[in-house]
């Protein structure tokens, strides 16, 4: 049996929780594997990078991993402005990633594809504490086993997104016209612009995601009067997109939903509220989204693309051999699940949390 205490900890993801959690690791003194799916650190938030969030600066950044920048000369850019995914992987991710305590502790290209008890499958209760992690790493050159002393999942959502069927499934056609539909927030004013200019898109979402999607595709018709957005959401209670206005914690959250509001008070573009989506269907080569509303059966289209800007979810196949206490619905922690389940709180009413929780 190896010797559980000379083995690191591994931590999954190398975006800024990955990072932050292998910083304080290192910070104590704890030996640590860092495993990223992607070519670089902060893949997923390049997927992203065009997109500003909504939190200034100062609270985008750990204290532990500062500690470490500084003792290269770094410097926080602005405490109050507001950086895109790029900035932060450009401004911090990267330099972060390239400090002498994290360079060497750090794998690109490593997918980890399970994580199990060594020598012990999930049944097996016998010393089972006793036994290291293992994981089933997945890498350029082949597949292979590591051991670990503890595991810190810090992969994300954003690679599983929800699909578009109301009952949590694909909606029929949902995967036959795949091609036409961009799950999270494409670029439309960037690298994806020749997709959506002088083309209608159908937004479907009522979080923060689809308000920026809608948002640039109305700065995109301003370009170009052939460009077209339509907007759908399951729920017909828009509070958590809309958010406070000028009384959010967050101001930058509040002018978002103030512009997301505006658009569709203003007719810029088209609400359909309360619109569950049961099938997509092509139609003279455009998509016909059928669904089911309050009043009955009702179709929109026709539409050339759909962006999926409805969340996402856990990959859960990662740790099904584990034992794990889980919320039965949101599929987080399950002290976590009640604090933020969407049935209770929005944005701005979520308690504080932290690493109990967790």
């Amino acid at each position: 049996m190896h010797a559980i205490e000379s083995l690191p900890v591994a931590v999954i993801g190398g975006g800024p929780v990955g990072l932050a959690a292998a910083a304080h690791l290192v910070s104590r003194g704890l030996p640590v594997k860092l495993y990223e799916a992607g070519p670089q650190v902060g893949a997923n938030i390049r997927d992203w990078g065009h997109v500003r969030v909504f939190t200034p600066w100062r609270y985008c950044v750990d204290a532990a991993s500062v500690a470490l920048l500084e003792r290269q000369g770094w410097t926080l850019p602005p405490a109050d402005a507001f950086p895109t995914g790029g900035d932060l992987v450009r401004d911090y991710l990267e330099p972060l990633a390239a400090t002498p305590e994290l360079a060497d502790v750090i794998e690109t290209e490593a997918r980890v594809t399970a994580i199990s008890r060594l020598g012990v499958d999930k049944v097996v209760s016998h010393a089972r504490e006793a036994r290291p992690f293992v994981l089933a790493v997945k890498t350029v050159t082949g597949t292979r086993r590591d051991l670990a002393r503890a595991v810190i999942d810090a992969s994300g959502t954003w690679a599983t997104p929800n699909p578009l069927g109301a009952s949590g499934l694909p909606a029929q056609g949902e995967l036959e016209f795949a091609d036409r539909i961009a799950y999270g927030i494409p670029d439309v004013l960037g690298r994806h612009r020749d997709i959506y200019a002088s083309r209608t898109a159908l937004v479907v979402g009522a979080g923060h995601s689809a308000a920026n999607a809608l948002l640039d595709l109305v700065r995109l018709a301003e370009a170009d009067a052939d460009t077209k957005a339509i907007w759908a959401t399951r729920s017909t209670n828009l509070v958590r997109i809309y958010g406070g206005g000028d009384a959010d914690q967050l101001p930058a959250r509040g002018e978002l939903g103030a512009d997301t509001r505006e658009l569709v008070e203003s007719g810029r573009v088209p609400l359909v509220a309360g619109f569950a989506i049961l099938a997509i269907r092509e139609e003279g080569g455009r998509l016909m989204i059928d669904g089911e509303t309050a009043e009955g059966p009702r179709t929109i289209g026709p539409v050339d693309h759909i962006v999926a800007a409805t969340g996402q979810r856990p990959d859960l196949s990662l740790t099904r051999e584990l034992r794990l206490d889980l919320d039965p619905w949101l599929e987080s922690t399950k002290a976590l699940g009640p604090l933020i389940d969407p049935n209770e709180h929005s944005c701005g009413s979520v308690p504080p949390h932290g690493h109990r929780e967790l």
